[in-house]
C-alpha cells in the first residue's frame, strides 16, 4: 500500500480524491487533510495567505502520522501566486516541515507538460483574468508556451465547485486554441475527475486538470507509476523525462 497525502483548501471538490483513488484500481491510498483557507477569494492578498507556511505546517503532522509517503500542496493558485521562486520556497518549507518529498498543483502542471513532452498550452482558469496571468506567467518560467488564457472571472472556490459538466466543458471549448498541445484547468476547487475523457475525446488533445495532476505529482514523487485510462493521456504514457 502507497499512501499519498494532500493538503487541501478547505473544502469545493474534494471528492474528486476518492473518485480518482478508485480510478486508480490500485494499492494507492489518497489521505486528505483539509487546511484553513481564510478568506474564500482569489485574490492575491487572500492567496497569498492561504498558502502561507503557518496554515500549511498546521496539517503536515495529521498526513505524517497517516503514513504518507509524499505530500502535495493541493491549489493551483495558493502556490502560483508566490511566483516561481516563492513557489520553490513554499514547497522547500513544506517538505522541511513534513520530512517528506513535496510539491504543489502548480509544479505538478509542469511535470505532467514535461511527461507529455509538450511545450506549448493553453489554460483555461476559473480565476479573474488577473490571477489567470499569474499562473500563465508561472509557465513561461518554466519554460512552457502559453498560446492562450481565458479566465473565468470566479472570485470563489465554493462557487467554482458547483460546476458540472457543462460549464467545465464549455470553458474548455473557449479556451482551447488549435496550436496548443494540451489544455489546462489550473482550479482544484473544480470537479473534473469524472470528465478528462470526454475533454481529452471533445478537443482531440492531453486535457490537465488541477486535481488529476495533484495525484500524479505525488504518485511521482513517491515514485510510483499507475495505468489508469479513465484519467487520462497522463496516466497512460510511459515517463518521457524523469524531474
Amino acid at each position: 500500500m502507497t499512501a499519498l497525502g494532500f493538503l487541501y483548501p478547505g473544502h469545493s471538490a474534494e471528492d474528486d480524491y476518492p473518485r480518482i483513488e478508485q480510478l486508480l484500481g490500485s494499492d494507492i491510498r489518497l489521505d486528505l487533510v483539509h487546511t484553513d483557507i481564510g478568506e474564500d477569494a482569489h485574490r492575491v492578498d487572500a492567496l497569498l495567505e492561504m498558502g502561507s507556511a503557518p496554515r500549511l505546517a498546521a496539517g503536515v503532522e495529521e498526513l505524517r502520522m497517516s503514513g504518507a509517503e509524499s505530500v502535495v500542496w493541493a491549489c493551483t493558485s495558493g502556490s502560483f501566486v508566490h511566483g516561481w521562486e516563492g513557489a520553490h520556497e513554499q514547497v522547500r518549507t513544506l517538505a522541511r516541515a513534513a520530512g517528506l518529498p513535496a510539491s504543489s498543483t502548480s509544479f505538478a502542471f509542469v511535470y505532467a507538460a514535461r511527461e507529455l513532452g509538450v511545450s506549448r498550452v493553453a489554460v483555461g482558469a476559473t480565476y479573474p483574468d488577473d490571477v489567470a496571468d499569474l499562473f500563465a506567467d508561472f509557465l513561461r518560467a518554466a519554460g512552457i508556451e502559453v498560446t492562450g488564457v481565458r479566465g473565468s472571472g470566479i472570485i470563489t472556490a465554493a462557487e467554482v465547485g458547483t460546476w458540472g459538466e457543462a460549464e467545465v466543458i464549455a470553458l474548455a471549448q473557449a479556451a482551447d486554441t488549435p496550436d496548443a498541445e494540451a489544455l489546462l484547468l489550473p482550479d482544484t476547487a473544480l470537479h473534473t475527475a469524472a470528465h478528462i475523457p470526454t475533454l481529452e475525446k471533445d478537443l482531440g488533445k492531453p486535457v490537465l486538470t488541477a486535481n488529476q495532476v495533484t495525484v500524479w505529482e505525488a504518485l511521482r514523487l513517491a515514485d510510483r507509476r499507475v495505468n489508469a485510462p479513465a484519467l487520462g493521456a497522463l496516466f497512460t504514457r510511459e515517463p518521457l523525462v524523469q524531474a
